[in-house]
């Protein structure tokens, strides 16, 4: 009877282990961008200075689509219409001092990112709302700053989206994003 009752435990304990399966891969997987780059790897570096000029001051988060032969900007991307950059969740900027964006001084914190695209610029904006779904909960009332910029073609093809921060002057980062054939260069002040 004890041998049956250990059985029927196991049993029960296995059972409910295996009840809660895990989600399937992604198809468009979550990435970051930093900078500076290296942000994520500061702890390997052993000089103290060097790992200090390493601290993260910006960071975007975002879902990396495929292009998958489809007609990206016109066609999936309606041209006027609001982008979520990228897929599921929207785009999300964590700025970890001041800055400005579009002549707005922005504070430090958590923002998502909309743009609206067309043939000739893309239209950036950072907004208040976070942790939405796509553009589904996109409210243009809560913008808090705005740039446009021309796009530039690539020389070769992107096929999943990508986000780049680099150090274009002084006090300049540069928020590149492109896919497909386009991408788009968006400065940002650091204080």
């Amino acid at each position: 009877m004890k041998k049956l009752l250990f059985i029927i435990a196991v049993v029960l304990t296995g059972t409910s282990v295996n009840a809660q399966e895990f989600a399937k891969m992604d198809k468009s997987p979550m990435d970051r961008a930093y900078y500076p780059e290296n942000a994520p790897k500061r702890a390997f570096e052993k000089d103290a200075t060097k790992q200090a000029a390493m601290e993260p001051q910006i960071r975007v988060t975002y879902s990396r689509p495929a292009k998958k032969g489809r007609d990206i900007f016109g066609g999936l991307l309606k041209f006027g219409e609001a982008w979520r950059v990228g897929a599921n969740e929207s785009t999300e900027i964590l700025f970890l001092n001041d800055v400005t964006v579009g002549g707005k001084q922005i504070k430090a914190g958590r923002y998502s990112i909309i743009i609206i695209p067309t043939a000739n610029e893309w239209t950036l904006k950072l907004n208040t709302g976070l942790d939405g779904w796509g553009n589904y909960g996109y409210d243009d009332s809560k913008d808090v700053a705005s740039i446009s910029v021309p796009v530039a073609k690539s020389e070769t093809e992107i096929e999943n989206l990508s986000i780049a921060l680099y150090k274009a002057s002084e006090d300049t980062v540069h928020l590149k994003i492109g896919w497909d054939l386009t991408f788009a260069e968006f400065p940002i002040t650091l204080k």
